[in-house]
């Protein structure tokens, strides 16, 4: 008897599927395609199978549980597979029927090839296995099944696209820079500008402009054998610094990091190697961006302004740690920043808006504390507004005692007033302040017009939300860390 042979109807009850109630030309009515009995051995498992869901173990109880009720009661679910006999459906079902020594199974053939259309083949996988219960692992890999990989990686161009990449003609370079070597003679004003770079390490980077004032503390020589040539307040030490800064950081004197130019901002993309780097860093990162609202409880809206970017990484640690916004601008701040604030005010719904104002002691640093308070109340009519010029102040320069700037803004339209209004034209830069000087007199300021207990109340509640939600982080981690995905490649 061949392998194609029907055995006699006793063998046939008990090594098919062929039940009472179904015959070979039988149609489902779910999708309407024949069902027919075949033999066994011309079907074979999906080897996409395994890789979408788990891999069928003959030995498992369940399949050998399974293989015994078909001895019993046959094949009572057809088998699916393809015109060249790959199985779409009925996995399980196969394994247990060939355990249990069945040599014809029924099954519906669907008119597709394994072999012509691989991706048409997976997504019947998938179909034809949606009602089974599936792990998490295994929900992720048939998500895989439905990105088009082309879909994906041009929706991923396109973004970048947006990026706006520019082609133009490149330069023809021309000359050449050369820069002198640092010679020893300029080694004691380097190394007066490493020491001040290691004294503030907690404020790095630093500016060109901070650096200057420091080193007005205790000035070096600019040149070792010049005794005439001490460091003072002047353009001219000034350049002298600027380009021994250049030189300090080509030569390697000087970390890159040290020293930065806030007014002239740098945009980077973070980019990966892989997707699984990205997952790893998003999860390690996962619900740890948290900010409470410490100012939620605050009867009056607090903001602070700061007049230049210089100061900016100063004034930043103080404002984070009262939750306060900052705005900072290059001079005279433009309208959309002042907008942003008007609306933030608004959506307090708190009854006084306070600016804490941080400028130079100057004709325009003290025009624009009072030009911004002004466009605040006449501009967006907030008149229940308090500005405060929280530095710098004459009082701040007497008790400090700071060097002018080198060059007073004589051509200002608002020098007059401020002579009239100080008495002198002297100026004086917010630079001229050590770092946590200027950290200092905000934080001064800040609690001078906060309700502390309220702030306090806010500050316990923090610290319940951040243990909360480490708790569903450290969840979350472990629910995705256990996927395939984060399994090492073999």
């Amino acid at each position: 008897m061949t392998d194609i042979d029907v055995p006699d109807s006793k063998a046939r009850g008990r090594r098919t599927n062929r039940r009472a109630f179904r015959k070979p030309s039988a149609t489902s009515k779910s999708d309407h395609v024949p069902i027919h009995d075949v033999p066994i051995r011309n079907l074979k498992p999906s080897p996409e199978n395994d890789k979408l869901y788990r891999p069928v173990d003959p030995e498992d109880d369940e399949i050998r549980a399974l293989a015994e009720s078909i001895k019993q009661n046959g094949l009572l679910e057809p088998l699916i597979a393809t015109a060249d006999g790959y199985l779409v459906s009925g996995h399980r079902r196969f394994a247990a029927a060939k355990l249990a020594g069945l040599s014809m199974v029924p099954c519906r053939r669907i008119k597709i090839r394994r072999d012509d259309d691989n991706d048409g083949y997976l997504r019947l996988l998938r179909e034809h296995n949606r009602q089974r219960d599936k792990t998490r692992t295994e929900k992720l890999r048939e998500e895989l099944v439905e990105v088009s990989e082309t879909a994906a990686y041009e929706a991923l161009q396109c973004y970048r696209r947006t990026q706006a990449a520019v082609d133009l003609e490149p330069m023809a370079l021309q000359g050449q820079t050369r820069r002198a070597k640092i010679s020893q003679a300029k080694m004691p004003m380097l190394e007066a500008v490493r020491a001040i770079l290691k004294e503030r390490r907690e404020f790095w980077p630093l500016s060109d402009r901070q650096i200057h004032y420091a080193l007005l503390n205790d000035p070096p020589l600019r040149h070792a054998s010049k005794p005439n040539s001490r460091y003072d307040n002047t353009q001219r030490s000034y350049k002298s610094l600027v380009d021994l800064l250049t030189r300090a950081r080509l030569a390697f004197y000087i970390r890159w990091n040290a020293i930065a130019d806030e007014t002239r901002p740098v945009s980077l993309w973070q980019v990966h190697d892989d997707p699984r780097s990205f997952v790893r860093q998003e999860l390690a990162d996962l619900l740890k961006g948290y900010w409470r609202n410490l100012q939620q409880s605050q009867p009056n809206h607090i903001e602070i302004v700061g007049e230049k970017n210089t100061v900016a990484s100063i004034l930043q640690p103080v404002a984070a740690e009262y939750c306060i916004p900052l705005t900072t601008g290059r001079g005279y701040c433009s309208l959309p920043p002042r907008y942003a604030m008007a609306d933030r005010f608004e959506k307090s719904g708190k009854e006084k808006l306070v600016l804490l104002i941080v400028s130079d002691f100057d004709p325009d640093g003290d025009e624009i504390a009072h030009s911004f308070a002004r466009s605040m109340r006449d501009d967006f009519q907030i008149e229940a507004i308090q500005p405060v010029k929280v530095a710098l102040t004459a009082e701040q320069v007497v008790a400090y005692q700071l060097p002018p700037n080198m060059q007073a803004k004589q051509s200002s339209v608002h020098h007059a007033k401020f002579v009239e209004r100080h008495g002198s034209d002297d100026v004086f830069e917010l630079e001229a302040l050590a770092p946590e000087q200027l950290q200092q007199i905000l934080r001064e300021a800040i609690e001078a017009v906060l309700d502390r207990e309220a702030f306090d109340a806010e500050v316990a509640a923090e610290r319940k939300d951040a243990a909360h939600l480490e708790a569903v982080r450290r969840t979350v981690c472990q629910v995705l860390s256990e996927t395939e995905f984060f399994e090492e490649e073999e």
